[in-house]
């Protein structure tokens, strides 16, 4: 069972929301806060495994709570819920260390989807966020800042640079694995292994820093 919970200050989005996924059998609300505040308050009380989150909200938005819970809880899963639609608010939010942007006109099979592979990868990009970090990367101008096509500068491998570019295209462990004939656990290992040369603190920190800095 996935123990769930939602902050948004519109009663009638959140009690929407619940309705949508009420019908999947292993989703579990525990927690339906109207602002941050309120949702730190509740997770004090039963920590859920991941939050789906507003960005403006009264008393306290939900970029705060966000910084907040996973500096408190790092290992609550946070997927923003958010009608912003422009990069930087992606951008910021990914290098947050989100798990998962999503818009609040996104389908229900796709929500039900990121929350999985949330569950499953600790990340999920949708379309709309994998063109985000690729508008800001090719809005960079090398002049401004510098490229290193094979991230020297952060002593990555060249197997590691290869995942996490396979990362960056929004595939999975079991796929990565596939795709280079390595194992599972050799994937888990690099991207362990990418988190810590970046200083990023999880894989969608790692991704929007590789797209930052044009590790990629």
């Amino acid at each position: 069972m996935l123990h769930l919970a939602i902050a948004d200050d519109h009663e009638l989005f959140r009690k929407g929301f619940i309705s949508m996924l009420s019908g999947v059998e292993d989703f579990s609300f525990v927690h339906e806060a109207a602002n941050g505040q309120e949702l730190l308050d509740m997770v004090e009380v039963q920590v859920p495994d991941i939050v789906l989150m507003d960005l403006q909200m009264p008393v306290m938005d939900g970029m705060q709570a966000t910084e907040l819970l996973l500096e408190k809880h790092p290992e609550v899963k946070v997927i923003v819920v958010s009608m912003y639609d422009e990069d930087r608010f992606v951008m910021h939010m990914l290098e947050k260390g989100v798990h998962g942007y999503l818009l609040k006109d996104t389908s229900p099979d796709e929500v039900e989807k990121a929350i999985r592979r949330v569950a499953e990868e600790g990340f999920y990009y949708s379309d709309f966020v994998s063109k985000a970090m690729h508008r800001k990367m090719v809005a960079r101008s090398p002049n401004k800042q510098p490229f290193f096509p094979n991230a020297n500068n952060v002593g990555l491998s060249n197997r590691e640079q290869e995942v996490l570019q396979l990362l960056c295209d929004g595939l999975s462990t079991i796929e990565i694995s596939e795709k280079l004939f390595i194992s599972t656990r050799t994937v888990e290992g690099h991207r362990l292994r990418i988190l810590e040369k970046t200083g990023t603190k999880n894989t969608a920190a790692a991704v929007a820093f590789a797209y930052k800095n044009h590790l990629i």
